[in-house]
C-alpha cells in the first residue's frame, strides 16, 4: 500500500517532503478530496514541494500520486492500523489479523514484479540443485519452500543454520542455484554465505526488501518491500507474502516445466494418497 511506502521512505526525504508525507499520512482521505493548494497549505509547504514529493516516490507529478493513493485507500480493509488490545472480543482480533494478513497480500500482488519472477523461473528450471536459506522465521519459509520444491524432480534442500549454509554455499557451483530469503535483508551471515555462492559461479535469487546489503548481490532480485510491525501481539503478515512468492515460483517451474513433468507430480500425489489410506486401514 502506497502509505506503508510513504512510512518507510520517511527518512530519506527531504525537510521539506517529510512535511508534506507527514500531512498524507495524517489525513489519507482528506488528502484524496482536496486539491495541490489544500495539501501544500496543510504541511505548510509550497505547491512545488509537493510535486517534489510525489516525484521522489516514484510518480509523475500531483495526480498519478494522488490516483494511486485513492486506489490504495479503496482497497485496503479496516482493521489494517489498529492494534489488538486486551480488551479486544473474538470477533475484534479476527477482523484486525485477518484485515492486516489481506492487506499485505494484496499490497504484494499489486506491487508484485512479473518480470523478475519470470527471470527467478528461468533460473529454477535450468538448475543442477536448488539450495534455499533463511535464518529465524525466513528460515521456516526456507522450509516450506524446500517441501514444496523437491517435488520438482531437482535436488532440493533448505538451511536455516548459519554455519552449515555457509560450508554449502562454498560448495555451489556454475549451474546450482540459491534462493536467499530475509525478511530484513541484512544478515551478516546470510550476505556472507550469498557471496560465498557468487564467487563459487551460482545463481542467486533474494527474496528480500529493496535497498539493502542482500539485495544488493543478486542475480534476481524479488523486491517484498513491507512495513515491519513490532507490536507483540500482531502476526508477522510479512511471512505470508514471502510464503505466497513461494508458491508462485513452485507453480510457475511446474508449469514452465511441461505436462510430463506435471503428471509425474499427479502421480507423485497419487502415492501419497495410497500410503495414507494403506497406513489409515492399519491403524484402523
Amino acid at each position: 500500500m502506497l502509505l506503508d511506502s510513504i512510512r518507510t521512505q520517511l527518512d530519506s526525504l527531504s525537510k521539506s517532503e517529510r512535511k508534506v508525507a507527514l500531512a498524507v499520512l495524517e489525513h489519507p482521505t482528506q488528502t484524496v478530496n482536496q486539491n495541490i493548494t489544500a495539501l501544500a497549505k496543510s504541511a505548510q509547504v509550497s505547491e512545488p514541494t509537493v510535486v517534489r514529493f510525489c516525484r521522489t516516490l516514484g510518480y509523475d507529478g500531483w495526480h498519478e500520486f494522488k490516483l494511486k493513493l485513492a486506489q490504495g485507500l479503496a482497497l485496503a480493509l479496516p482493521g489494517l492500523n489498529e492494534q489488538p488490545t486486551q480488551d479486544d472480543l473474538a470477533a475484534d482480533l479476527v477482523n484486525k489479523i485477518c484485515s492486516r494478513s489481506i492487506n499485505t497480500l494484496l499490497d504484494l500482488r499489486n506491487n508484485l514484479d512479473p518480470e523478475a519472477i519470470q527471470k527467478a523461473l528461468d533460473i529454477l528450471s535450468k538448475a543442477n540443485k536448488i539450495e534455499f536459506y533463511g535464518q529465524g522465521t525466513s528460515g521456516i519459509v526456507a522450509s516450506d519452500a524446500q517441501h514444496k520444491f523437491f517435488r520438482s524432480g531437482v535436488p532440493t534442500v533448505a538451511y536455516a543454520d548459519p554455519h552449515i549454509h555457509s560450508i554449502a554455499a562454498a560448495l555451489l557451483r556454475t549451474g546450482d542455484a540459491l534462493v536467499a530469503i530475509s525478511q530484513r535483508g541484512n544478515s551478516p551471515s546470510l550476505v556472507r554465505s550469498v557471496k560465498l555462492a557468487r564467487r563459487g559461479g551460482a545463481e542467486v535469487i533474494v527474496l528480500a526488501p529493496s535497498g539493502t546489503p542482500l539485495a544488493d548481490l543478486a542475480t534476481v532480485l524479488i523486491p517484498i518491500d513491507l512495513i515491519f510491525n513490532i507490536d507483540p501481539y500482531t502476526p508477522i503478515s510479512a511471512r505470508l507474502a514471502y510464503l505466497v512468492v513461494i508458491d508462485v515460483l513452485a507453480v510457475g517451474l511446474a508449469l514452465q516445466r511441461g505436462p510430463e513433468f506435471r503428471k509425474k507430480m499427479q502421480n507423485a500425489q497419487k502415492a501419497l494418497q495410497e500410503f495414507d489410506l494403506q497406513f489409515d486401514s492399519f491403524i484402523g
